[in-house]
């Protein structure tokens, strides 16, 4: 079982920046595939950047260039580095945990965080 809390977000004007934080409790935090994903007013959620237990990293095009993730294993942590900001960025944001084992699939959400891109 792994207890997911985000923290970071707020309202920030456009071209700003923020970082995202999502601590993990629980054992075998690096062992974890993460991932943040956001959900706009009235839009389905979205994925907006992976990365897995060995730090390969993805992200949707829409945010290639301007966001960042990153894991520190030691601090049970990853975070979302978010640059050159955009009104359309606005959501919340939700931090998820999976791993695979022994042929079942593990999934942990936490309970987001607010990002409002407004000047």
């Amino acid at each position: 079982q792994v207890q997911l809390v985000e923290s970071g977000g707020g309202l920030v004007q456009p071209g700003g920046s923020l970082r995202l934080s999502c601590a993990a409790s629980g054992s075998m935090f690096s062992i974890y595939n993460m991932a943040w994903y956001r959900q706009a007013p009235g839009k389905q959620r979205e994925l907006v950047a992976t990365i897995t237990s060995s730090s390969t990293t993805d992200y949707n095009d829409s945010v290639k260039g301007r966001f960042t993730i990153s894991r520190d294993n030691a601090k049970n942590t990853v975070y979302l580095e978010m640059n050159s900001l955009k009104p359309e960025d606005t959501a919340v944001y939700y931090c998820k945990a999976t791993r695979i084992s022994l042929g079942s699939y593990f999934q942990f959400w936490g309970q987001g965080t607010q990002v409002t891109v407004s000047s």
